[in-house]
């Protein structure tokens, strides 16, 4: 009964793709507001860019922690949902707190705590989502869930509507109507999530004490994937919180059309996002991981040196940003692949969270810092060394796909 459900268009399965998808969109909006709104936070509070750095870092070392530590801790109480519910509200809460802010302190602390809040949203979603999904179907929906939504929303939207309510308003009250609708998301949430069986009843968990963080990293897949973490997470946050920046100072756009010339990009993650995986499900996870991490060179490139029309720079930014498609590939698909199911949120909030605690945290405010003492361009430089990085380490993968790894097995020799 449950297949076939799971075949049509109002199954549970789906339902539960489209809420979840939406409300880790808003996770990324909430998360990204700092980006297209720095130019007026900077003017008001007289921030420097190092400062504005260390925003997004903040709530990465914040992220970092939770996504770990609360997603080993759902693996151990086999609970998902409670914890969903804790989060999206929240770090909505916080959004209204980030518009209270005074100081750079205070500011500090509310991206701090959403940190906190949206960390473990991430490796629960997907162990949720992996309990409801058909094996077909596990890479495209990882993909659809992590980067529709967090694209459409976060990506696309947030630098054209964040701007105009600071215009229209000012950036305060940007920051209290962005809570709103992750209020309404965890209602929806409390509603209509089903709580998944316990780990411990699933087959694939094993008795006795399950392995730890240093453990799973001795597993070459989860390893390589939290290097490639490190370098893709650092090349995207580095990307969205400088490039309107950049393309405001350095090319003198006005910020609402810097707005308008990054918001493209979101459609490049709306359609990689689940374009991606789906690849990666034909031809295996480790040549479209080669392919879209060295394609995320083109950004940089492009916004450093490219001169002609609007149109066509926000055209090359989106080639290059397609390289966010990879994102679902290493952080949920492979290490899902790699160890049991009921590891599946403790290893995955390791590659999230190495991700953000060494790229997430250091990146832009080492980028910020470096910009203060040169020039603003050093923002493109490090996020081309970044994607050359993430593919670089990307050759080191074993492949997980399942039909490419039993050809794989079937093609070795018999010893």
């Amino acid at each position: 009964m449950e297949t076939n459900n799971k075949n049509k268009v109002f199954s549970y399965e789906n339902g539960l793709l489209l809420l979840l998808g939406f409300t880790f969109g808003i996770v990324f909006f909430e998360r990204n507001a700092i980006g297209p709104l720095a130019s007026y936070i900077i003017n008001d509070l007289a921030l420097s860019q190092a400062q504005i750095g260390m925003l997004g870092s903040g709530l990465s070392l914040a992220w970092a922690i939770a996504a770990y530590v609360v997603g080993a801790w759902s693996d151990r109480s086999g609970l998902r949902k409670p914890f969903l519910l804790v989060s999206v509200v929240v770090f909505s809460l916080c959004s209204a707190l980030s518009g209270i802010a005074a100081t750079f302190m205070m500011l500090l602390l509310a991206r701090v705590i959403m940190g906190f809040a949206e960390g473990p949203f991430l490796p629960i979603c997907f162990s949720i989502m992996n309990v409801a999904s058909s094996p077909k179907r596990r890479g495209v929906n990882a993909g659809l869930m992590q980067n529709f939504f967090a694209s459409l929303l976060g990506t696309s939207i947030a630098p054209l509507v964040l701007p105009w309510l600071a215009e229209t308003y000012d950036w305060r009250t940007a920051f209290y109507l962005s809570a709103i609708p992750g209020l309404i998301c965890a209602v929806l949430i409390w509603l209509f999530v089903k709580e998944p069986k316990p780990v411990a009843q699933e087959p694939a968990a094993a008795s006795g004490a399950k392995p730890g963080m240093f453990d799973m990293l001795k597993q070459r897949n989860i390893l390589v994937c939290c290097g490639i973490s490190v370098f893709m997470i650092s090349w995207y946050l580095v990307g969205i919180i400088f490039l309107p920046v950049f393309f405001t100072v350095v090319k003198g756009m006005p910020p609402d059309v810097a707005g308008q010339v990054v918001a493209p990009m979101g459609i490049a993650t709306m359609i990689c996002g689940f374009v991606v995986p789906f690849i990666s499900d034909r031809i295996g996870r480790k040549p479209a991981m080669i392919i879209f991490t060295f394609i995320g060179l083109v950004t940089p490139i492009a916004a450093l040196h490219f001169s002609g029309a609007q149109w066509m720079l926000s055209v090359l930014l989106l080639i290059g940003w397609s390289a966010s498609g990879s994102f679902a590939v290493f952080m949920g698909v492979i290490p899902s692949e790699t160890v049991p199911r009921a590891l599946a949120a403790s290893s995955m909030g390791l590659v999230v969270g190495a991700g953000e605690i060494v790229g997430g945290v250091l990146s832009p405010t080492i980028s910020g810092w470096i910009a203060d003492q040169t020039s603003l361009a050093a923002h493109m430089v490090v996020m081309m060394v970044c994607a050359l990085c993430g593919g670089l380490l990307s050759l080191f993968l074993r492949e997980t796909a399942p039909t490419r790894a039993r050809t794989a097995l079937k093609a070795e020799p018999a010893r």
